[in-house]
C-alpha cells in the first residue's frame, strides 16, 4: 500500500500530522534567531593581552610565543593567528564548523593558566567569543552606544572611564547573548600616566648627541618596558633595566664631549605625564566615550537587542544619570532587519496568493485549488521546523529561498 492509499483511508492520522507540523512550526517560527545575515565564518575566539609600552618584540617572546605553546592542539582547532604590536599581544583561533565554544572557551582559559607568569606591568589575558578585540567580521558587531557628559558635568569624559568600565561594561556583558564589550575612550590606552623623554634637538645637536647613543644609554636606566622615545617622526621602543626615578635618570651619563660628561637633563627634559592620545571618539562634534558590543555567534540579534536597550535605558535613569553622564546609541542593526524582514515576508504573501492564483486559473476548481493550496503553509511550518532543529536562524537569505520555493 503507497503512501498516498494509506493517508486516504486515514485521514484522521493525516490530520493530526499536519496539525502537528503547523504547531511545530509556529513554535519554531518564535524560537528561531533572527539577524540579517546567516553566520558563515567559522566559529572564532581571541585572546588579547596588554602590556603597556612594551616594544612589539618583547611583547613576543614574553606573552605570545608562551601563550601559542599552550594554546596549540585544542579540540577542534583549524587555524591560530598571532600578532605581536607595540604594548598588544593578540590570538586569534578559528575552529571547525560544530565545535561546543562553551566547552572550547574554558578549556583556553584553563591552558593560560599554564602559561609562566606574565611581566608584572602587564595586564591579565581577556579571551572573548567571536572576532573580539580584532574586530572580527562585521557581521559580529551587535551596536555600538557612545557616552557623553551633560554639559553641566565637571571635568572631562575621560575622567569617568573607571566608572563606565567598572559599572557599565559589566552590565552589558552579561547580556545573554553578547560576546564582548570593548570601550574606547577618548585618549585610548596610551592616555595614562607614563615616563616622557621630550629631547631639545638643537641642544642634542650643539653637544654632538647621536640619538642612538641616546637610547641605549637611557634603555639601561630601569627594569620595565619603557614605551617609546620620540625624536621628530621617528619613535624609539627603549627597554628600562635599571631602578631610578625621573630625577635619577635624569643624571644618566649619555655623551662625552671634550672629556666632560653630557648628561639626559642636558639634552632633554624627563618627567612623568599623561601619554600622548592615540585615538579618539566623538559623537555629534562632542568628546565621548564608544562602547562596541559585539554578539555571539548563531545568538538572536532582535532578542539581545532588545534586553540590550533595556539595560542602557536603566543605566541611563541610574549611575550614568547621577554622574552627570548620558548614553546614547548610534548603531541600531534592528531598524535593517526589521525592514528587510518586513519586505521579504510581505514578498511571501504575495507569492503564496499568485501561485493560488495561479493555480485556479488553470484548475479552474475552487476545492482542487484549496486542496493544493494547503501544501504551501504546511510546507513553510515543516521548513521552519528543519531551520530551527538544525540550529539555523532566520534571515534575509533563509526568507529569499522560502518566498522563491513558494513560487516555484
Amino acid at each position: 500500500m503507497t503512501l498516498t492509499e494509506k493517508s486516504v483511508r486515514n485521514p484522521a492520522a493525516v490530520a493530526v500530522a499536519v496539525g502537528i507540523v503547523l504547531l511545530l512550526g509556529l513554535v519554531s517560527l518564535g524560537r528561531l534567531p533572527v539577524q540579517l545575515f546567516p553566520d558563515i565564518e567559522r566559529p572564532q575566539m581571541s585572546v588579547m593581552t596588554g602590556w603597556r609600552t612594551a616594544s612589539p618584540h618583547e611583547v613576543e617572546s614574553e606573552i605570545l610565543k608562551p601563550q601559542e605553546e599552550v594554546l596549540q592542539g585544542l579540540p577542534g582547532l583549524e587555524e591560530l593567528d598571532g600578532a605581536a604590536n607595540q604594548g598588544m599581544a593578540f590570538i586569534r583561533l578559528e575552529f571547525a564548523l560544530g565545535t561546543d565554544m562553551q566547552a572550547s572557551l574554558l578549556e583556553v582559559i584553563s591552558r593560560l593558566q599554564r602559561v609562566p607568569p606574565l611581566p608584572a606591568d602587564a595586564n591579565p589575558p581577556v579571551v572573548s567569543l567571536g572576532g573580539g578585540f580584532g574586530g572580527g567580521g562585521a557581521n559580529q558587531v551587535l551596536t555600538w552606544f557612545f557616552v557623553q557628559k551633560l554639559p553641566d558635568t565637571p571635568g572631562t569624559v575621560e575622567d569617568y572611564q573607571q566608572l563606565v568600565e567598572e559599572r557599565i561594561k559589566p552590565a552589558f556583558e552579561a547580556v545573554p547573548g553578547v560576546s564582548s564589550v570593548a570601550v574606547n575612550a577618548n585618549g585610548g590606552a596610551n592616555s595614562e600616566d607614563e615616563l616622557q623623554i621630550l629631547i631639545d634637538p638643537e641642544r642634542a645637536a650643539a653637544l654632538g648627541v647621536p640619538v642612538t647613543d641616546l637610547v641605549n644609554r637611557v634603555g639601561r636606566a630601569n627594569d620595565v618596558s619603557g614605551g617609546s622615545l620620540a625624536f621628530g617622526r621617528r619613535q624609539y621602543a627603549l627597554r628600562f633595566v635599571g631602578r631610578y626615578s625621573p630625577e635619577e635618570l635624569g643624571e644618566t651619563v649619555i655623551h662625552w664631549r671634550d672629556g666632560r660628561p653630557v648628561r639626559l637633563r642636558d639634552v632633554a627634559q624627563v618627567m612623568v605625564a599623561r601619554g600622548e592620545r592615540t585615538n579618539f571618539a566623538y559623537q555629534n562634534n562632542n568628546p565621548a566615550m564608544g562602547i562596541r558590543i559585539d554578539r555571539q555567534s548563531g545568538a538572536n540579534v532582535l532578542a539581545t537587542l532588545t534586553e540590550v536597550k533595556e539595560v542602557a535605558a536603566e543605566l541611563n535613569a541610574g549611575v550614568l544619570s547621577q554622574n552627570g553622564l548620558t548614553m546614547a546609541q548610534s548603531f541600531d542593526p534592528s531598524v535593517f532587519i526589521l525592514r528587510a524582514v518586513n519586505l521579504l515576508t510581505t514578498n511571501l504573501g504575495l507569492g503564496v496568493l499568485l501561485a493560488v492564483a495561479a493555480l485556479w486559473w488553470f484548475l479552474r476548481d475552487l476545492r482542487a485549488t484549496l486542496v493544493i493550496a494547503l501544501a504551501i503553509p504546511i510546507s513553510l511550518a515543516a521548513t521552519l521546523l528543519m531551520l530551527a532543529i538544525t540550529g539555523r536562524s532566520l534571515n534575509a537569505i533563509s526568507l529569499a529561498g522560502l518566498a522563491f520555493a513558494v513560487g516555484m
